[in-house]
């Protein structure tokens, strides 16, 4: 590693582009291979890293190969666990996209591989990058609204017809769900912004639309960008959705955390809009988000009064990349440092296997009928999760 990272990208599909921030990431930094068992996922990898890039039919190639140190995994999410277990045990520092997997029993064995092996294992839960969301942080930290009690979360997924029915997302034996494959980016934002970890969850969902869309069909070759289009409205009128549409399109989460916190998450894969909106409620005042990327603002009400639309305090949102982009970047960033010179992350994976349980338990609850369930613990052996800060608020300047 003295010479540069060599790194692979495990999966050329919709989040292989991330191989294409690597260099920003870590100047020191090439993608050197990837690998994919489609043809089509083959000549995508030529097309993003370069005509003369070996690609490999699946990891043990890549293996064989061998002059690799680290591999972003970004392929289907039912096969993070198998592949980053297989990676970690040959001593190549992974980076698995979100989820880490999608069970708990799944996501735990990946933490037992990457414990008993030593080699670094790190999760893309960019949100916690994301600027807002740091904005949103700061403030909490600051004790602009006291000792935080409640987060409510509703997530308009404008594109969400697009994005997840048209594929594997569509398929419960493919993704889980998408409380587990959407939801864990903001259930790992509650526990970020709480500073604790939800221990018993109740679900809430249905397929309410998409399931009535009858026009479908595989798409071989294909990934999301070559059939999204804002032309695509209403959602009943989408045609060529996956073959299996067995996931909920609209759902809720109820969260009871370790240290009081109660949250609630919302998601819609048919609202016209596509953004987040967060709301954090603590013991002398609360925050919210009106927009979540550049030109974004945070606001805080601090004092009493009937209604305002702005509050006291309004916090600018400065994110001129735009969401992902600058956050993919900055959760990149973070892995390469980890594996070159073992700094610290801002989450680990303990942290991204505490979603994975809290979304597959959601899952479960709603199609049992709203049942509340338990989040396990850790498996025996693991290192406990590397706990968000449970911050209290600073004094403020003024008391």
């Amino acid at each position: 590693m003295s010479q540069g990272l060599r790194v692979a990208v495990v999966g050329v599909g919709n989040r292989a582009a991330l191989g294409r921030l690597v260099p920003e990431a870590w100047p020191r930094a090439v993608v050197v291979a990837a690998v994919d068992p489609d043809p089509a996922g083959r000549d995508r990898a030529r097309a993003l890293f370069g005509p003369g890039i070996p690609v490999h039919p699946d990891v043990d190639a890549l293996l064989s190969a061998g002059g690799v140190d680290a591999a972003l995994v970004t392929t289907p999410d039912d096969t993070h666990a198998p592949l980053a277990i297989r990676l970690l045990r040959a001593g190549v520092a992974v980076f698995v996209d979100k989820p880490l997997a999608t069970t708990t029993t799944d996501a735990d064995a990946v933490l037992v591989a990457a414990q008993q092996t030593g080699t670094p294992l790190h999760v893309g839960h960019n949100l916690r990058h994301w600027e807002v969301v740091r904005v949103m942080r700061d403030a909490i930290a600051r004790g602009e609204i006291g000792e935080v009690k409640a987060i409510w979360v509703r997530h308009f997924v404008g594109n969400g017809g697009d994005y997840f029915f048209k594929d594997w997302h569509a398929d419960r034996r493919r993704s889980g769900s998408l409380l587990t494959q959407k939801a864990s980016h903001d259930i790992d934002v509650v526990h970020h912004l709480a500073g604790g970890y939800t221990t018993r969850v109740v679900g809430m969902g249905a397929l309410m639309v998409y399931g009535d869309v009858t026009d479908r069909r595989e798409r071989p070759g294909q990934i999301a960008p070559d059939w999204t289009s804002h032309a695509n409205w209403p959602p009943r009128a989408l045609t060529g959705l996956n073959p299996v549409v067995d996931v909920e399109d609209l759902s809720m989460l109820m969260m009871t955390l370790d240290n009081g916190v109660m949250a609630s998450y919302q998601q819609c894969h048919f609202t016209p809009d596509y953004w987040r909106s967060y709301t954090v409620i603590g013991t002398e005042g609360r925050l919210e988000n009106a927009g979540d990327t550049g030109g974004a603002v945070v606001r805080v009400w601090n004092r009493r009064l009937e209604w305002s639309p702005t509050g006291h305090v309004e916090h600018p949102v400065h994110d001129p990349a735009g969401g992902h982009l600058a956050a993919d970047a900055a959760v990149l960033a973070e892995f390469f440092a980890h594996v070159v010179d073992g700094a610290p992350t801002t989450g680990s994976p303990a942290d991204a296997r505490q979603a994975v349980a809290v979304g597959s338990l959601g899952a479960e609850s709603l199609r049992r009928g709203c049942v509340p369930l338990d989040v396990p613990p850790l498996p025996a052996g693991t290192p406990p999760a590397r706990r968000a800060d449970r911050h209290r608020p600073k004094e403020r300047a003024d008391d």
